[in-house]
């Protein structure tokens, strides 16, 4: 958990939302979850604090507190803190959709209703103690709420299977096709914890893979100098002795490519659309395929340097 020395410590994230932070409010709704404002905003900047990197310029931290979903951020938080009108919403939008997911993860109805209904009682969060403790407590409102629920589901159905795996084996039901969500370490080793993020889906790193290694080296050397090397679209035209108008326009159709082809690959591997573009509102510092290194090994295509197009080497 974030310590107040860790937010005190962050005077850039404070600044940067104080001058926004009327608007974010008003955007979540947080009030009619029945957080106030000066509540809200102290969510915001533990969420800061955790993603930004130190020292990020008030820029860009107001960039990132625009980027999250903060109504659902709002009505997370506001059910995990018990309020009323916030579970009745919750439930309007979420209940059916729990089941129909976990149906898909489990392809069984009575096992399906069971995990679902075990993950109300973690979301809902009332210990033995009468200490309320939310699994909700932990969204953070980098992606949508409905795929953060989820990859939650999955990782539960995860766990659960592992403990059967002295009737059943885990190799058997992997060869047999069916799909797990990796479950997400805690920094000691000792598994998931309810303070971090759930685990991507390995089928978007999976995708990823097969698409940019579908790429010719040459698509790869423009997506790699603009996008990671942050080189201009006339530094990477002269390079290829090209103009910058055509670079421009190649940069624009390799990333609408690039997200269609990604987009079908998760299709095939067994995702449905909605469910595919949700997987594609993840952070990109969380994936764990290395872009580099795919951008910058030789494509099956051939090999393209930049010496052949007059470049000179560093």
């Amino acid at each position: 958990m974030t310590t107040n020395a860790t937010l005190q410590s962050a005077p850039g994230l404070t600044s940067a939302l104080q001058q926004i932070r009327d608007g974010l409010c008003a955007q979540s709704r947080c009030s009619e979850w029945g957080i106030p404002h000066s509540d809200f905003e102290r969510i915001l900047l533990v969420v800061g604090a955790k993603y930004l990197p130190e020292g990020a310029e008030s820029s860009e931290a107001a960039t990132f507190f625009k980027s999250l979903k903060l109504e659902e951020l709002a009505l997370a938080r506001g059910c995990a803190a018990g309020h009323e009108r916030a579970w009745e919403v919750f439930l309007t939008r979420y209940r059916e959709k729990l089941f129909e997911m976990a149906l898909s993860i489990a392809r069984e109805a009575a096992t399906a209703r069971e995990l679902a209904d075990s993950l109300y009682a973690d979301l809902y969060g009332v210990s033995s103690r009468g200490e309320r403790v939310s699994r909700l407590a932990s969204y953070t409102g980098r992606g949508s709420l409905e795929g953060w629920l989820r990859t939650v589901l999955a990782q539960e159905f995860v766990n659960r299977y592992r403990k059967q795996r002295r009737t059943t084996s885990l190799d058997e039901e992997i060869e047999q096709g069916r799909q797990f969500a990796a479950q997400q370490q805690d920094p000691a080793g000792k598994g998931a914890s309810l303070e971090t993020d759930p685990p991507i889906d390995p089928r978007l790193d999976q995708s990823i893979t097969s698409v940019l290694d579908s790429l010719t080296s040459e698509d790869r050397y423009v997506l790699a100098s603009y996008f990671l090397d942050g080189r201009t679209l006339a530094e990477v035209a002269r390079t290829l002795g090209l103009h910058e108008s055509t670079i421009s326009r190649r940069v624009d159709k390799l990333a609408r490519g690039l997200r269609k082809q990604i987009l079908s690959e998760l299709g095939r591997r067994g995702m449905t659309r909605r469910q595919a573009e949700e997987c594609l509102d993840t952070d990109v510092r969380d994936l764990k395929v290395d872009l580099r290194a795919r951008l910058t090994q030789e494509s099956r295509a051939g090999t393209f340097s930049p010496r052949e197009a007059g470049e000179t080497p560093k």
